[in-house]
């Protein structure tokens, strides 16, 4: 099925501040070639079908090209952001503006700090939702109220992936006779998390140390192509093994801000 994307292009792209591990204001960023990666990627999802709308970058927001972070929608229902970091916190109302402008009616900002599909992953029947660096665990019973969603928490526990799409992503989602089925890296995950994951989804693919230092569970699914970044080689032949087919994106200048394909893409589910 054709999926409904929206981008943010790295107009302002650059690294000024350090919110995350992997961000370094001391390591040199080329927007340029930022630029190329992002249009690169944007271009790969349109080769492959689907739709692609762009909010306007603004000055002075060098993250925004990361939309993932500023909002989910489930069923054409909208949950904004609310952003745990100052330097970021503008951007929610620019995308709260693109819904309204763009025809969306049912628009909720939050009271709860939340970054949207960083921490928030939709499987077709449930929401998993993660907490422990970003999105405050309140926000969870905010999104269930919000969205009408079933919502399963789940605790992150090392620094480097502090969303959840940074080490989760939906290979494809669940349908009326089949389950959803996912790729995760255990490591991620506090102990009572990782034995929810293995109960929920035991067909699971589990990614290992190296899928996820390179971002390779920060990827993005059609259910059948799957997206993710040249380096996550082995990552790539294990869901090929599954029957879906990996594209390849260098996002290698993206991830100088923890960033990488599933961070600079939100989907619309209407």
């Amino acid at each position: 099925m054709p999926r409904h994307y929206v981008m943010c292009p790295p107009r302002y792209f650059s690294v000024d501040y350090a919110i995350n591990p992997w961000m370094d204001p001391d390591v040199p960023v080329d927007p340029e070639r930022a630029l190329r990666q992002w249009t690169e990627l944007r271009d790969t999802y349109r080769r492959l079908g689907h739709l692609v709308d762009e909010v306007e970058p603004q000055p002075g927001l060098p993250d925004m090209v990361f939309a993932a972070n500023s909002g989910t929608v489930v069923d054409g229902r909208v949950l904004g952001a609310k952003f745990a970091t100052r330097q970021r916190a503008a951007e929610a109302e620019h995308f709260r503006r693109w819904f309204v402008e763009n025809g969306f009616r049912e628009v909720t900002m939050p009271q709860e700090t939340n970054e949207a599909e960083g921490d928030f992953t939709w499987t077709g029947h449930l929401l998993l939702a993660g907490t422990g660096f970003r999105t405050d665990p309140k926000a969870h019973a905010e999104a269930q109220e919000v969205l009408g969603v079933p919502v399963v928490s789940l605790r992150l526990v090392d620094p480097r992936y502090y969303h959840l799409d940074t080490a989760l992503f939906v290979l494809s989602e669940a349908g009326d006779d089949r389950p959803a089925h996912i790729a995760y890296y255990p490591g991620a995950f506090s102990p009572g998390s990782r034995k929810a994951l293995s109960r929920l989804f035991p067909d699971a693919v589990v990614a290992d140390a190296d899928d996820a230092a390179c971002f390779g569970l920060n990827a993005i699914s059609d259910g059948r192509n799957v997206v993710l970044p040249v380096e996550a080689t082995a990552l790539a032949e294990k869901v090929a093994a599954h029957g879906y087919e990996p594209v390849f994106v260098d996002v290698s200048e993206l991830r100088k801000a923890g960033g990488g394909p599933k961070c600079c893409t939100m989907e619309i589910r209407k």
